[in-house]
């Protein structure tokens, strides 16, 4: 049974939703200058190619999206504030006063509904100046810049927002340091010492942020953020356990850090042993102990590792690629599919943190075709989306019967929007379909897809329906 106040909804990001990319006094940021996402180069500056600078139009579309999202039934909304709409540079004194103002008006009609926003303070959208100029957060700089904009946003917000995140997957920033550190220098040009000195500086900014919440607004409940992926073992062999133990502690730290308010000693002796030395300032150790509400993270697949590099069939995976499960099927982009590998990552985290935890991120990206359906509306006969999510939340269910203390659950992109690894509209994982293609044509009308009425069935019914025959 999903508790009474469990909190159902879906979730965006600015720079993969919002368009309007120079509107309203914006700076550019990382995202307008990867018109192919991450597997595509750097261009200097953003060229039409790239679907971000107009996404779904969510700018002007707003008030029509969140009145879909009330009519599904949500309790929450997941959204990112994009950080070059407050400082269009990242390193100004004074913020983007129309910047302020679409945020109030987009929680103002959030309420209008019942709706909580849930927002992610960083989400991949590093103001660009503050990449090229300052090297994103390999420089201790961005600590204070990031300080200014989180006092700025809080302050602003505070009536209006009570569930805020940190940043978006930031275990992330090893994988994909451009996207998710803002870092400009080139991922094959950057030494393992410049990387976590990044990651010290992003989880000092983390608790910092984390301390300023509580003071500012002692009621509202501040998360972190990570990927999750469950690693498997693929043989039984001891040297497969240590090979996931060893990719475990990578992952792992980033949460005992923000859990727990100091590093553990399995980092000490990474980096040890391959002479890396993190630069801590004099306060850094205590900001470290301002330690997080709640624990939130992305789920899409799991993997598996193996300690022989000869071995298993190497898999592509949300920004951490493994090697591939034998026993599991695979998206068209290939991503394993996993549903009780979700129950085992809820189990694993709150035996480890006992923390409530909140899923921010679930689902699957595919092909949609618009269709006329009985009743002559357009619509998407996704079976195959309902099918993924409802086996999915089958296996929250029964980690919440484990006594996993879980918030709630915002399946990504609740609204068909650009992807984030490939820049393409083609890889759609709403219930809401919105006519945009891959060459820039298209109408932009939203419209209903078949799960749209079903996610509307499970709300309304506090996951009941989960247990019926789908039709």
């Amino acid at each position: 049974m999903f508790p009474k106040n469990f909190l159902w909804g879906g979730a965006t990001a600015a720079n993969q939703c919002e368009g309007a990319y120079l509107e309203d006094g914006k700076g550019l940021d990382i995202q307008d200058v990867t018109p192919k996402g991450i597997v595509g180069p750097r261009t200097e500056v953003p060229t039409e190619d790239n679907m971000k600078l107009v996404a779904i139009d969510f700018y002007h579309r707003y008030k029509e999206d969140i009145k879909l999202f009330a009519e599904m039934g949500f309790k929450v909304f997941r959204l990112s504030i994009a950080w070059s709409r407050i400082f269009p540079m990242g390193d100004e004194e004074q913020p983007n006063e129309k910047g302020l103002a679409f945020y109030d008006a987009v929680f103002d009609e959030c309420h209008k509904y019942g709706i909580e926003p849930l927002v992610t303070i960083s989400h991949y959208e590093t103001p660009l100046h503050l990449s090229k100029e300052y090297d994103g957060w390999v420089n201790r700089k961005m600590i204070g810049f990031y300080e200014k904009y989180v006092r700025t946003i809080f302050g602003r917000y505070k009536e209006k927002v009570k569930y805020w995140l940190t940043f978006n997957e930031i275990n992330s920033v090893l994988h994909e340091p451009f996207l998710s550190g803002g870092i400009y220098t080139e991922k094959e040009k950057l030494s393992r010492q410049d990387l976590y000195q990044a990651v010290h500086h992003e989880l000092v900014a983390s608790a910092l942020a984390t301390k300023i919440a509580h003071e500012m607004m002692p009621e509202a409940k501040i998360g972190c953020m990570v990927l999750n992926i469950p690693i498997y073992p693929l043989t039984p062999h001891p040297d497969d356990m240590i090979e996931v133990m060893e990719r475990r502690h990578m992952n792992d730290f980033f949460l005992d850090v923000h859990v727990r308010g100091r590093y553990p000693g399995y980092m000490k002796r990474y980096f040890k042993e391959h002479k890396i030395q993190v630069q801590f300032a004099p306060e850094d150790e205590e900001i470290l102990k301002h330690t997080v509400d709640f624990i939130s993270f992305s789920y899409y697949m799991s993997i598996c590792a193996s300690a022989d590099p000869n071995q298993g069939e190497a898999g592509r995976g949300n920004l951490m690629g493994g090697v591939m499960n034998p026993y599991l099927e695979a998206s068209e982009w290939g991503w394993q599919i996993d549903p009780k590998g979700l129950r085992y990552a809820l189990n694993e985290m709150y035996d480890r943190y006992q923390k409530p935890l909140f899923i921010v991120e679930n689902g699957l990206g595919a092909v949609d075709e618009l269709v006329e359906g009985k009743d002559g509306k357009l619509t998407v006969e996704d079976d195959y989306r309902i099918a993924y999510l409802k086996e999915h939340l089958l296996q929250v269910e029964e980690a919440i019967e484990d006594g996993v203390e879980i918030m709630g659950y915002t399946s990504w992109g609740c609204i068909d929007l650009v992807s984030a690894s490939t820049a393409e509209l083609r890889k759609r994982y709403g219930y809401i379909y919105v006519e945009r293609n891959d060459d820039g044509t298209g109408t932009l009308n939203r419209y209903k897809k078949k799960s749209f009425y079903w996610y509307q069935k499970v709300i309304e019914s506090n996951g009941e329906i989960l247990h019926q025959e789908l039709k």
